[in-house]
């Protein structure tokens, strides 16, 4: 089986994910960086040394939001997030990159516009909660990022771009790229939250994420995209430490569309391992989803 790049080029769904990664690590100059330090990693509280208030948790959850906005409405609308959406403290930066999709098949165009429409939500949703402490939006990279995250699952040579816009099969894979990240972050955030609203809250938007999840997994196995989509999940496992948590939509030869533990649960990211996944490294470079970090 085959599928058809960004370029019109042929790739077959041999991949050589190793290759992919040292092709993607030499090109994007992302080499380890060594141990987390006590305080601010990335952007992002060191939860190893220090407690997180839920103000930051909130804050921590809004600049995934805003990521997976900017994605879904320019892919689906052909723009992103209104300006009075994205205002707070730190930095405002721009969103660079992406283009309306054209999408041959409606229910896929469905979906991608109904997501669109929860994540645009969910940054409204967010922002209100927190008022006067929401932080601004980031600069988001949604150009080379996808070319980086592709050449690190060993999808592309390091000669080739990844354009997570061109067509609909490269807008599902783009979106596995992170889109199982933002369950994980509010599992795993889940233990880190005081107060009993701000919880519930979290549990429904935690929900509302799984369910885009578990679509675009399916949509993913529909198309055949078996092994690009292991290797995706392979590339995020070598990002986010030494632990094997991650899952692909097959395994044990058998479709697995809701990636579990042997007790039936999802698994958790810490808020490093979330930053070193859209990082695409320990620390935010021009390659990155959020090349100057995010806001905190």
């Amino acid at each position: 089986m085959s599928t058809k790049l960004a370029d019109n080029s042929t790739k077959v769904t041999t991949i050589d994910l190793q290759a992919g990664r040292r092709a993607f690590l030499k090109s994007a100059g992302l080499m380890a960086a060594g141990a987390a330090t006590l305080g601010i990693v990335g952007g992002a509280p060191d939860v190893a040394h220090a407690a997180l208030t839920d103000t930051q948790i909130l804050n921590f959850a809004l600049n995934l939001e805003y990521l997976e906005a900017e994605f879904y409405l320019v892919a689906s609308t052909g723009k992103g997030l209104n300006d009075a959406d994205t205002t707070g403290t730190g930095t405002l930066g721009e969103v660079k990159g992406g283009s309306k999709v054209k999408f041959k098949s409606n229910l896929i165009k469905d979906y991608a516009r109904e997501i669109a429409n929860d994540e645009e939500a969910h940054v409204k949703f967010l922002r209100s909660a927190l008022g006067g402490s929401s932080v601004a939006r980031p600069q988001i990279n949604l150009n080379s990022s996808f070319t980086a995250a592709a050449r690190a699952a060993g999808l592309i040579n390091n000669k080739q771009k990844f354009d997570a816009f061109a067509n609909e099969d490269n807008f599902l894979l783009a979106a596995f790229i992170f889109e199982d990240v933002g369950v994980t972050a509010y599992k795993g955030a889940a233990a880190l939250i005081s107060d009993a609203g701000i919880l519930e809250a979290a549990a429904g938007l935690l929900a509302v994420e799984a369910y885009h999840a578990g679509e675009i997994r399916t949509l993913l196995a529909s198309k055949g995209f078996f092994a690009q989509a292991n290797a995706i999940s392979d590339a995020r496992d070598s990002l986010d430490g030494g632990s094997d948590l991650d899952q692909g939509i097959r395994k044990n030869k058998m479709v697995n569309i809701v990636p579990t533990d042997d007790n039936g649960l999802a698994f958790s990211r810490t808020p490093e391992q979330v930053l070193q996944v859209v990082y695409l490294g320990d620390e935010p470079s021009a390659a990155s989803f959020f090349p100057n970090g995010v806001n905190s």
